[in-house]
């Protein structure tokens, strides 16, 4: 049998290497977002106390109760109203969410704008929705975005900016200008923006996290990814979630249910106890 592979230069990914390494080695691990430190005894008190009948398939968009504390979450902290039913989905972590966002806007042919050092998922997401990955460089030793390089990779065929702030691997966060310029940039197209806000709450020094959601001129074309494994340090519960208006949210959905369909339902039982 013969067959083209659709990423023949691909390798194992850094992630796993090094995992590997830092587990043979009992060496700390760097590599992934994760802590050596155990989750909330709160949390794990209330995984091991979900009833039994709980245990099987949840609701594809994620348990009303969990998606209601990711509403209440953007309600009392970014002063932005979402309908739990229409507009937030929970996940299995948040790569899915990334990768579905992708493959719903994302035609063949066209271009995503991904600002580098990135998260190695996001180029063969793209790949994988046969478009264009158009990488920008962030600069050492800041790591901000130059927004002319930007204007000048904007063209008829971007359908998609991706933003990672607090950012991975590099820990620079976006201010408040940088959004501003975000806007400038994208007002008058059909761009979409893809917000991976994994780190929102791993925020140090009185720095002000920013989501894409804080700002009205973005909302309609925006879609906000958020890691409940990063929060609460609980990785291997793959629990994510993807917020956006009603229009785009159903698309993620029509993506989604064929992906991964549903996230671990005993991990989301006790996620919005907690």
């Amino acid at each position: 049998m013969h067959f083209t592979s659709k990423f023949p230069n691909a390798e194992t990914t850094i992630f796993s290497i090094m995992t590997d390494l830092a587990e043979k080695l009992q060496a700390l691990n760097l590599s992934q977002g994760f802590p050596d430190f155990l989750p909330p005894q709160a949390l794990l008190n209330a995984f091991q106390n979900v009833p039994h009948e709980l245990h099987q398939y949840a609701s594809g968009i994620g348990i009303p109760a969990l998606r209601q504390q990711v509403a209440k979450q953007f309600q009392d902290l970014h002063h932005t109203t979402f309908d739990a039913n229409t507009e937030i989905t929970i996940t299995a972590g948040a790569t899915i969410a990334i990768f579905s966002a992708i493959q719903a806007m994302v035609h063949a042919d066209e271009e995503v704008i991904i600002f580098d050092p990135s998260y190695d998922t996001y180029a063969p997401s793209v790949k994988m929705a046969g478009a264009k990955s158009v990488h920008i460089a962030l600069q050492a030793p800041d790591f901000k975005v130059d927004w002319q390089k930007v204007k000048d990779a904007i063209n008829a065929k971007t359908r998609m900016i991706i933003v990672n702030t607090p950012h991975n691997p590099t820990g620079t966060m976006w201010s408040k200008q940088d959004w501003l310029n975000l806007i400038d940039v994208v007002k008058d197209t059909n761009i979409v923006v893809l917000s991976d806000e994994v780190y929102e709450h791993l925020v140090f020094d009185g720095a002000i996290h920013y989501s894409v959601m804080d700002f009205p001129e973005l909302r309609d074309r925006a879609f906000a990814i958020g890691s409940f494994g990063k929060t609460f340090h609980v990785t291997g519960w793959r629990t994510g979630y993807c917020v956006a208006n009603a229009k785009l949210m159903r698309e993620f959905r029509q993506v989604l249910q064929n992906a991964s369909f549903c996230a671990v339902h005993p991990c989301q039982v006790a996620l919005a106890q907690f």
